[in-house]
């Protein structure tokens, strides 16, 4: 249901907004940079999805779900007077104010029974329409209608597209044309099978036509055409039986748009994508109008896994609702997602280390199968067969060579295979449920992990043993293998109450060690090494220093760099991240709605692990001009035994701008920088060099750039006394 915000089209400063949860209308006069709630609006909302869920999801009040504006009822620059508000209560549905916002009372007379999904107003006729569901969507709705409101003569009527009866399905977008008065669309968001279907009216509701009829059961007559070149995968790989289509006209339909500006151009949100045409008045004509994706790329799925193999595809993911792809061109949208089998979800895929064109993948399915094999690097693929009572995909893991694969599906605990899933064999020694991975060298050594115990197995995952305890037992943890060496494994995860952090093992889970420094870590990968660097670059979503972020390691965990900013976090990026083995500094991190992050290093070498004999990073010239002016702010925020925290801020105090910048300086005594934030650094002995993070690298006059780092030291963490951009010295305070 929505929008609850809304900006007064006669004054755009004026703003209201629908709060959820029964906490009211809010208003703000100044463009949104205060608020105060609006104390006379009578009714909070009182409609939870299911009372009886105790997660605070589905239990949740609604509360009010939309706000529009008769613009009739103001002058440019005043305030509108005339405000309809939509809240979440099928008996009290929608309320009005005459005097902008001081007053408001119930419409007499308004349908009850429904919850008003959305509600616009046709200005130039004073109709306001109603979408009116059973439900509050999206994903359900039983019944629904449509009621216009007559604002002048105060008279309802019921100018449903269809019979009640007939409905199995609420009715969510609507839109009117600006440009046409009388003219509206609605669709009928909950309708999933055969299709969502889209209602059109040019008298105000009187009369309607619809996007597709039946011209003889089951075989349909569409008014549209459906153009999906520009993003194939949207047909799903399906060839259904009619009256369903391939692509389809979309589901969970809850918001469409006219282009108030142009009568041609209308929009829709779909679970897939947005959809939209640029000739929507052929209707009208009795021709057909075209129908494109708006987008490229849009998809609000969670990205459950990622791998990146050493040749082939760069990337392949594991997605939910959409099963996941083989990304041959970062930059271009895939042209389908993984078919044969087709997964609902993928929840785990995994390649073999030493010969990547073998990758399994395993999924959610209404139905068997929910593991597929793929021979060509994810190009194709075959189902596997499937053990007894498998429900759902779980995790699976290929052996280093592709010999065999390791599955702990849901629903039938954990099983080994060789080949390619031909039979499956029930695996001993590790508990249902397990996740697990395989080792990145010996195709006999698999690991499982499952309630703080790690497993290792070296007969292919026939038989496991129980190894190291003591590691999180509670919260998401994940773990990883480093490709090339056996026996090297990173654990990440946990739970605030209990541990929570970064392990390692180079014992092949014999013994782990805690990485002091990392407070918390959800997720953990690997890429290629730094020029120079004898280990792989370790990459973690994690708390690192008091900071949320993605980080980076060129030094098997001693220092860590911030490689996002406080304007790129994305919300949830725990479930998986892996660097790139054939590009270094290059990362792919999970979002849950935001897609997959490509990241990408300003620096193609790395930082490497020594400036080397005869540099001296205190006086590096860096990019800066020679005579650049600078002053330095450097601040001790936080001391404990044996370590410390700085922040610096570097101001440029020239006249030009820098493009790039090095700063150096000498610590007065043993401190060495462990994590740091913002910047990248070398340090020798105590002659330290940082480096910019290359977003922040352009700092204009009287503009500054600000990192900080977290340190140990046997002594106070003193600060340093001078530093230097460019071989010159910069002000210190």
């Amino acid at each position: 249901m929505g929008e609850r915000l809304a900006v007064d089209p006669n004054k755009n400063s004026v703003l209201y907004l629908g709060a959820p949860s029964g906490n009211g209308l809010w208003r703000s006069a100044d463009s949104g940079v205060t608020w105060s709630e609006v104390t006379a609006f009578p009714n909070p909302g009182n409609y939870a999805q299911d009372p009886s869920d105790t997660s605070g999801y589905g239990n949740d009040n609604q509360g009010i779900v939309w706000v529009t504006f008769d613009e009739r009822s103001g002058s440019a620059g005043s305030a509108t007077q005339d405000i309809y508000v939509g809240v979440a209560d099928k008996e009290n549905t929608v309320y009005r104010s005459t005097d902008g916002g001081s007053t408001w009372s119930r419409i007499a007379g308004q349908p009850t029974g429904y919850l008003a999904h959305k509600g616009v107003l046709d200005s130039s006729t004073g109709h306001l329409y109603l979408t009116l569901s059973d439900t509050g969507g999206p994903y359900d709705g039983a019944k629904g209608r449509i009621w216009r409101y007559d604002t002048e003569s105060g008279a309802w009527t019921d100018v449903s597209p269809v019979a009640e009866a007939d409905t199995y399905y609420g009715f969510g977008g609507i839109s009117v044309d600006r440009q046409k008065p009388g003219t509206l669309m609605a669709t009928a968001y909950s309708s999933w099978w055969p299709d969502t279907q889209i209602f059109r009216s040019t008298d105000s509701g009187a009369t309607w036509t619809q996007a597709w009829d039946y011209s003889s059961y089951p075989n349909r007559s569409n008014r549209y055409t459906l153009d999906v070149s520009s993003v194939p995968w949207l047909s799903w790989g399906a060839n259904p039986t009619p009256p369903e289509t391939a692509p389809k006209l979309g589901w969970m339909t809850e918001s469409l748009e006219i282009d108030p500006f142009d009568s041609d151009r209308m929009m829709y949100g779909t679970g897939a994508t947005v959809y939209g045409t640029e000739n929507l008045t052929s209707w009208d004509s009795g021709g057909t109008f075209t129908i494109t994706p708006m987008v490229k790329g849009l998809e609000e799925t969670a990205v459950n896994d990622l791998a990146s193999p050493p040749s082939g595809a760069p990337l392949l993911s594991a997605l939910g609702d959409i099963g996941g792809f083989r990304h041959t061109d970062l930059d271009a949208v895939p042209a389908m997602m993984f078919t044969s089998p087709n997964l609902d979800s993928t929840t785990s895929l995994d390649f073999a280390e030493a010969s990547p064109g073998t990758v399994v993948r395993a999924g959610n399915a209404d139905a068997a199968p929910h593991i597929g094999f793929s021979t060509d690097n994810g190009a194709n693929w075959f189902q596997g067969s499937e053990p007894s009572g498998v429900t759902g995909g779980g995790t699976v893991a290929a052996a280093a060579d592709g010999s065999g694969f390791v599955w702990s599906p849901e629903g039938a605990g954990v099983h080994h295979t060789t080949g390619y899933g031909t039979s499956w064999n029930a695996s001993t020694g590790i508990p249902a449920g397990a996740t697990v991975e395989s080792d990145r060298k010996n195709p006999k050594k698999f690991y499982g992990f499952s309630a703080g115990t790690f497993y290792v197995s070296t007969d292919g995952g026939a038989t496991f043993t129980a190894k190291a305890t003591g590691l999180p037992a509670e919260g998401n943890v994940r773990f990883k293998a480093l490709p090339g060496t056996e026996g090297d494994i990173w654990l990440a995860g946990g739970a605030p109450t209990g541990a929570y952090g970064l392990w390692r093992s180079t014992d092949s889970g014999a013994s782990f060690t805690r990485l002091s420094g990392v407070e918390q870590a959800d997720s953990v990968g690997f890429g290629k090494a730094a020029s120079g660097a004898p280990y792989q670059t370790v990459f973690v979503s994690a708390k690192i220093g008091g900071v949320r972020g993605i980080f980076r390691s060129t030094d098997a965990g001693a220092g860590w760099t911030r490689i996002n900013d406080d304007a790129h976090q994305w919300a949830w990026t725990g479930a998986a991240i892996t660097g790139d083995p054939r590009v270094y500094g290059r990362v792919y991190v999970s979002t849950n709605g935001r897609g997959i992050q490509v990241g990408e290093s300003s620096d193609t070498d790395g930082p490497g692990t020594d400036p080397g004999p005869g540099t001296d990073p205190g006086t590096d010239p860096g990019e800066p001009p020679a005579d650049a002016d600078c002053s330095v702010a450097y601040t001790v925020t936080n001391r404990w035994s044996g370590g410390f925290q700085a922040e610096v801020k570097l101001t440029n105090t020239g006249t030009a701008a820098y493009d790039g910048w090095k700063l150096g300086w000498t610590f007065p005594g043993d401190q060495r920088i462990g994590q740091i934030w913002n910047a990248s650094h070398q340090q020798t002995g105590a002659k330290v060099t940082v480096t910019d993070a290359g977003w922040n690298g352009k700092v204009a006059p009287g503009s500054s750039a600000a990192f900080g780092f977290t340190g140990t030291t046997t002594g106070d963490g003193t600060a340093p006394g001078a530093f230097t951009l460019g071989g010159e010295a910069c002000a210190v305070g």
